[in-house]
């Protein structure tokens, strides 16, 4: 659907070069929710609007349906934008226009008449919940309420890509909840390709199949979700992932603690067998849970636990961690 192919860009300044991207290639399927993940200066914004030539490659190609725009201009570029959605972080909303027309601008610039446009508005505003919006002007809505409008005005010419850039780092935890529930459920209902650009772990976790991290313009890993969490290779994606995790413990617990803390991640199907029951029965030892939960990324469950195991010889620990590798994921020493 989308081939990012060696997409570079760069900024001139007067003394120097800075390079925003650098060198990514990524294809994102036909269907797929996205995810382009980073901290702040990471590439991820400048990246996606490639997507739509609103910022030019300075190397590279960009593919949509194996063909390349990369040198489109003017109605060449038009009709292709015209397929693609683009929600923003700060809704980007027409103050002077009421909601029904901030959602039929997009349909009214395309020349659209003005009963199929009325149609269109209509079923918009019911899909993102704000039928009885439609007259308020944007000085009305809440945060959450002005991003629903940028979301049905960015559907409103029926996109086949939507991209997302960032489009819930400006809103508070319920508010953000409830606008990813409805991009899915929109997604579910629509099956358009959508990139999603977050600095959030926990956002990509709730909505992504497919995950991309950057780090200074450059893609050090690319996933599917839930492998990005489960099993993270590069040492920035494994630093973004622990602090979504959250298996923080008080010193103390390092300090007073006897015997061994034990990491244990499981997997799949793995995560909701008795493995913790087999092995107090199996080896004769007590376990204590520390720290841990079970969260479900695309419907799989992941889950992680620290435990500790007191007053056990080296070998008997070593046969519990092997034991343990074979019934889950990983098991290792935890030292915090």
């Amino acid at each position: 659907m989308v081939n990012i192919n060696h997409v570079s860009v760069e900024f001139k300044g007067k003394n120097h070069t800075f390079k925003a991207v650098n060198d990514v290639s990524l294809k994102i399927k036909k269907g797929e929710i996205f995810g382009i993940v980073g901290t702040s200066g990471a590439g991820k914004s400048t990246l996606l609007r490639t997507i739509n030539l609103l910022q030019k490659p300075t190397l590279g190609d960009i593919f949509i349906d194996s063909v390349n725009i990369t040198d489109f201009t003017g109605s060449k570029l038009r009709s292709v934008r015209h397929k693609i959605g683009m929600i923003f972080q700060h809704f980007n909303l027409i103050h002077t226009k009421t909601v029904y027309e901030n959602i039929a601008f997009p349909m009214t610039i395309s020349g659209v008449q003005k009963d199929a446009i009325k149609k269109r508005v209509l079923e918009l505003s019911e899909l993102v919940g704000l039928s009885d919006k439609i007259r308020f002007y944007p000085s009305q809505l809440s945060g959450g309420q002005k991003q629903r409008v940028g979301i049905a005005r960015a559907l409103a010419n029926n996109p086949r890509i939507l991209l997302c850039d960032e489009p819930t780092s400006a809103l508070d935890l319920e508010t953000t909840n409830s606008i990813l529930e409805l991009l899915k459920d929109i997604h579910q209902k629509t099956k358009i390709t959508t990139v999603f650009i977050t600095h959030e772990m926990d956002v990509i976790k709730k909505i992504c199949t497919k995950v991309a991290v950057m780090d200074n313009g450059v893609v050090v890993e690319s996933a599917d979700a839930y492998d990005i969490f489960a099993t993270p290779k590069h040492p920035f994606t494994k630093k973004l992932v622990s602090h979504t995790l959250n298996l923080e413990l008080p010193e103390r617990i390092f300090k007073d603690t006897k015997g061994v803390l034990l990491k244990i991640i499981y997997s799949g199907q793995k995560a909701e067998e008795s493995v913790l029951s087999d092995i107090i029965r199996k080896f004769n030892v007590d376990i204590n849970i520390l720290h841990g939960k079970i969260e479900y990324i695309n419907e799989i469950p992941l889950g992680i636990l620290i435990v500790n195991i007191r007053n056990e010889n080296d070998a008997k620990i070593e046969n519990i961690i092997k034991y343990l590798k074979q019934r889950t994921a990983s098991a290792e020493v935890f030292n915090g």
